[in-house]
């Protein structure tokens, strides 16, 4: 929202306000049945409550709105302050027309809270844990995050019970915070939208690694989806018997061009490797002779000569 609209919203509760606290102050020059009135004095007191609560609570979704920018901040964040506000409101009020009165009841309502308590024990999970989320903000809306085992997609609603995910499919999840918060979450637009991403190829040891890195460095620099600041790099990740395994990594400028990307890297390597006439690794097999010597009983020798062999 804009700085308008917050303004526009601003003006009943700062009107409530002002009419509140100018009947207040001005109590005495009203008619001498309203000016003597205590009932009418707690009644604008507890008007000045509401309203200023009302009015604290629109400046503070203002604040929130113009700070979070475009990663706004989660609404239970906001819906948290407000309630807090307007419960202070509330206490305040209560003081003044129950005064030790309204510690006595609450007191006696000990047991009953305990019991409604217990029964919706797992909706008072699910809140705390909304409430934690929204204090500790490990993601915010419109975030694309993991949550391990769960789900993963962009965060479109983080509600008092239930956080709401959008995959990359297209399917709507819901799910319950406290599911989400004794999970680990990876948030892929935070601190960045862009990240790094890693694949592995392995080729065969005939193609030396120095030219290998070359022909694929050059390939990915042909990039139109994957970011060419920073550049892509590649690293040795193992030597063995089966080939030299590569790392290929790459930065991806968001998550949902995470599939994008890997397409775009596999196709730049393999056509640049194959117009190097380069092949995947394969198994070879060496032919040895069959025939024993009977004398020793072992084979013979090899059928063809040493470091000759056959695919």
């Amino acid at each position: 929202m804009n700085i308008k609209h917050h303004i526009r919203r601003h003006v009943l509760p700062v009107v409530a306000l002002a009419i509140s606290i100018g009947l207040a102050w001005y109590q005495a020059e009203l008619p001498i049945y309203l000016a003597d009135s205590d009932g009418l004095s707690l009644l604008l007191t507890a008007a000045i409550y509401l309203s200023a609560a009302w009015v604290a609570s629109r400046m503070v979704t203002m604040i929130l709105d113009q700070l979070g920018g475009k990663r706004r901040y989660p609404r239970l964040l906001n819906d948290l302050i407000t309630a807090f506000l307007f419960l202070t409101a509330f206490v305040a009020i209560a003081s003044l027309y129950l005064g030790q009165g309204a510690l006595g009841a609450l007191a006696g309502s000990t047991i009953i809270l305990a019991l409604v308590g217990f029964a919706i024990r797992n909706v008072v999970a699910d809140t705390l844990s909304g409430i934690a989320l929204a204090i500790e903000a490990p993601f915010r809306i419109g975030d694309w995050v993991d949550i391990d085992t769960l789900a993963q997609g962009k965060a479109i609603e983080i509600g008092w019970r239930t956080t709401r995910l959008l995959t990359v499919d297209g399917t709507y999840l819901i799910l319950p915070n406290s599911q989400i918060s004794r999970q680990r979450i990876t948030n892929f637009s935070a601190p960045k939208r862009d990240f790094r991403a890693q694949l592995n190829i392995t080729l065969d040891h005939v193609l030396p690694i120095e030219k290998a890195r070359t022909i694929m460095l050059s390939a990915l620099r042909e990039g139109k989806v994957i970011q060419q600041d920073p550049a892509p790099d590649i690293r040795v990740r193992s030597y063995e018997e089966g080939g030299i395994s590569y790392t290929v990594r790459y930065w991806v400028p968001r998550f949902e061009h995470a599939v994008d990307c890997r397409d775009e890297v596999y196709s730049l390597i393999d056509e640049a490797l194959r117009r190097a006439g380069s092949i995947a690794p394969y198994r070879r097999i060496q032919l040895v002779n069959a025939v024993t010597d009977p004398k020793e009983n072992t084979p013979a020798g090899p059928l063809v000569p040493p470091g000759q062999s056959y695919d």
